[in-house]
């Protein structure tokens, strides 16, 4: 999986990349199947804005792209809001994907639950 930080009207430091790329990077754990994840981080320079920051990420999944964008006072909430987004509707994408497919049933959930019953039995 690919993870790009950009930065748009603000210089991108080591630590933002670490922390965008630790939080975005969560989502990685819910699903396999991601293939890039690309963000955008900017800033809006007229004093009038209040919610300045902003953060978008696009994630490519199997053919499919899922897009997010959140806007903050300051650049760590935008990254914190994106990444909780982003987590929600990659884990909405793939319940909808593995329920289209086998109606709903999963080697995973029916493994778990067949574990379940053999060891109440005994």
């Amino acid at each position: 999986m690919h993870n790009h930080v950009n930065g748009r009207n603000v210089e991108i430091t080591d630590a933002i990349k670490a922390y965008v790329k630790e939080k975005v990077g969560r989502v990685a754990g819910h699903y396999d199947q991601i293939q890039s994840i690309d963000t955008v981080l900017s800033v809006i320079k007229n004093p009038s804005v209040a919610d300045a920051h902003v953060a978008e990420v696009t994630c490519k999944v199997n053919g499919e792209t899922i897009h997010v964008s959140e806007k903050a006072e300051s650049m760590y909430a935008s990254i914190d809001l994106v990444a909780d987004k982003l987590e929600r509707q990659v884990k909405k994408y793939k319940e909808k994907n593995l329920k289209s497919k086998g109606g709903g049933e999963s080697i995973r959930t029916t493994a778990i639950i067949e574990e379940e019953t053999t060891e109440e039995e005994e």
